[in-house]
């Protein structure tokens, strides 16, 4: 069912934002949701994903996945969903180009360094970074810090991924300044961006790891769901290289998965029965989601992938390396913060206490790989110049 805008009754509406934290004049032709989209867009921490990993450090090959193509192509799919689903596409893009916006150098490793690094000063989480990313480390306006993005963008980059009912860390601190109802559900937009993440990486990931030769197609085919797109491109195109063997069935994968994000989703509307936004929010589960058979299919894909690539060990002596280097720079950093730029020696104060763990903590998860390696080099190596 769709109302005269052309959206479901259930969709966010742009008209009826929330608003921004700082009241600001309108935006012109532009909605409040696509002028989230923009800001993200120009924001130092997007740019930065260009050289960020997703699972390969951005030096062992031109070819595979950073961090910005990964969320360009969440994007793509995050936009197709929303609109099958009568859903606002702009707010769905906007969310899937910021997801990951809060992720450090190195991939998860980076992350799981922080993570012990900080663990005496509550932790680190990428979702959370993503958040403190667009309401306070970024500084382009005069107005305000971060970007000053819609409620609903910032409610979606909270809680894509279900209610918090117990939140901690600057999810929590940033709720007490301004309320983003933690423990409801989020908007249908921001669970198609969060089931976006899910079918664009496990099938990248797929694609990759054929590319880097640690398994091959015929190895995937195992898993039913590959086994199923890859006889339908046989049958298709009869005799085709190898490298558009791959090509043409992950893309028969994607596919089928977001026929089947579309369809379950369907069946779960209707049964709701929803007439706004709110009823998607206070629903007792996701609206949008796989169905039970594809999500054990994709469990399975899951898998597959830990056992054949997160765990290769070429991706473990890499991860390893690189999450020495991010506890190194964290150590040195932390235990003298005068050998940071000025305006994080400013945020940090004195040494070895829980604002200079903040301020490095920051300072770290904002690098690319190719910086944190620089910076490495700069204070280990005493034939360096600072």
């Amino acid at each position: 069912m769709r109302l005269p805008d052309g959206l479901a009754p259930w969709a966010v509406r742009a008209s009826l934002s929330r608003g921004r934290l700082h009241a600001e004049p309108g935006g012109g032709a532009r909605s409040p949701f696509q002028r989230d989209r923009d800001r993200i867009i120009h924001a130092t921490a997007f740019r930065r994903l260009q050289y960020k990993t997703q699972v390969f450090v951005y030096h062992e090959g031109d070819h595979f996945r950073t961090r910005l193509t990964h969320s360009l192509e969440v994007a793509q799919i995050a936009r197709s969903i929303a609109r099958e689903l009568a859903l606002d596409e702009d707010l769905a893009e906007a969310l899937a180009l910021a997801h990951d916006l809060g992720h450090p150098p190195f991939g998860h490793g980076g992350e799981d360094a922080l993570d012990a690094m900080m663990k005496p000063y509550g932790g680190f989480d990428h979702n959370a970074q993503s958040l403190k990313a667009v309401t306070l480390l970024e500084t382009r306006y005069a107005g305000f810090d971060g970007l000053n993005l819609t409620w609903e963008t910032l409610e979606g980059l909270a809680k894509h991924n279900g209610p918090l009912r117990r939140a901690t860390g600057y999810i929590a601190e940033y709720d007490r300044l301004h309320s983003l109802d933690l423990t409801t559900h989020a908007s249908a937009e921001a669970q198609v961006a969060a089931l976006a993440d899910d079918i664009a990486y496990n099938n990248h990931d797929l694609d990759d790891g054929i590319r880097a030769g640690m398994f091959t197609l015929e190895d995937a085919s195992a898993l039913s769901l590959v086994r199923d797109a890859h006889d339908a491109a046989r049958q298709d195109k009869p005799g085709m290289p190898a490298d558009r063997a791959t090509g043409e069935t992950i893309r028969r994968v994607i596919n089928l998965m977001v026929n089947d994000v579309v369809a379950e989703s369907r069946r779960r509307i209707e049964r709701l029965g929803p007439h706004s936004a709110d009823d998607i929010r206070a629903a007792d589960r996701p609206v949008i989601a796989f169905s039970d058979a594809m999500m054990e299919a994709n469990n399975e894909l899951r898998a597959f992938l830990f056992q054949r690539m997160y765990r290769h060990w070429r991706v473990n002596r890499t991860t390893q390396k690189c999450k020495r280097a991010l506890q190194v720079l964290f150590t040195l950093l932390h235990g003298e913060p005068r050998q940071l730029p000025p305006w994080w020696q400013a945020k940090a104060g004195e040494p070895g206490g829980a604002a200079a763990a903040a301020a490095v903590c920051d300072y770290l998860a904002g690098m690319t790989d190719r910086y944190a390696l620089e910076e490495h080099r700069r204070l280990t190596d005493p034939t360096i110049p600072g």
